[in-house]
């Protein structure tokens, strides 16, 4: 098995960039997630509310900058990061406050995405434990990332959902299917095959086994090794097409008949370096079998 993409999202529910290569710190990629929206009361603001955010890209410039793209128009802005101003008060588990960005720059996402948010920067990478709940050990740290600090998943997995979803599209929903996972339940069923991009991953890999992920305890990415912390929930997101921004039911439709137990649906592993050190497209993957 081999790397076939590497992608890095420094802004968390913003598009992110292809990369060649990155560099894995103890809290995942070099850049990724470390910054956030919230709303005024200090609530996270993600796609899975604001859809327009999938329609704007972040590029990590320098060490102390970045670059936020609206699609729409090519219309950008620098960001610099928020050093040595005081942290205002953040509603992110295990992450009680974080740095402010300039207001000029508050004021350019909320006029591009249609509502009001503050963009928000995690100084310390060690701030943000993992739970133990997912998967977390005493000294383990994630960025503003959901849960852990990089998702994989896989191209044979993939494949097999695309698969899924053809042969499923005359199928009757399940009943028990719940409307607040699904971004349009009144569309129609589309059975063309959706991009892997849809499920954000950092990094992504081929494969001959569909959801062999799922029981690797341990994976080596070229040089570097990874612990699996957990398989990866997933949500509402996916349904919304990264691209278009439009709604609908799928991938979770689908992943809920095949994929679903403990009341959730699937999707990819997360990861927590065991080493840090550079990955790269086309490095070797291995993943170790219980």
């Amino acid at each position: 098995m081999h790397v076939t993409e590497l992608h890095l999202y420094p802004v968390k529910s913003l598009g992110g960039l292809p990369l060649e290569r990155a560099s894995v710190e103890p809290w995942g990629l070099a850049g990724d997630r470390r910054w956030a929206l919230v709303d005024d009361t200090g609530d996270v603001v993600t796609a899975r509310r604001v859809h327009e955010l999938l329609r704007l890209t972040a590029e990590v410039v320098d060490e102390e900058t970045i670059r936020i793209t609206d699609r729409a128009d090519d219309g950008s802005i620098l960001v610099d990061t928020p050093l040595g101003l005081g942290p205002v008060p953040i509603d992110l588990s295990r992450l009680p406050f974080a740095s402010p960005a300039d207001e000029d720059v508050n004021g350019w996402l909320s006029a591009r995405v249609g509502t009001r948010v503050r963009l928000v920067w995690q100084e310390d990478p060690t701030a943000r434990t993992i739970s133990g709940a997912h998967g977390g050990m005493p000294g383990d740290h994630v960025s503003m990332a959901d849960t852990g600090p990089l998702l994989l998943a896989s191209e044979a997995s993939m494949a097999q959902l695309n698969e899924w979803i053809a042969a499923d599209s005359d199928t009757p929903d399940l009943p028990d299917l719940d409307p607040d996972d699904l971004s349009d339940t009144t569309g129609e069923i589309r059975t063309e095959p959706l991009l892997i991009n849809r499920f954000r991953p950092n990094v992504v890999i081929d494969g001959d086994v569909p959801f062999a992920e799922d029981s690797w305890p341990t994976v080596r990415i070229g040089d570097v090794d990874f612990r699996t912390t957990e398989l990866c929930d997933r949500c509402v997101m996916t349904t919304i097409d990264p691209l278009t921004l439009a709604g609908g039911k799928e991938p979770i439709r689908t992943l809920a008949r095949h994929r679903r137990w403990d009341g959730r649906t699937w999707f990819g592993i997360r990861l927590v370096p065991l080493t840090p050190g550079q990955i790269e497209v086309g490095d070797v993957v291995t993943g170790m079998a219980p």
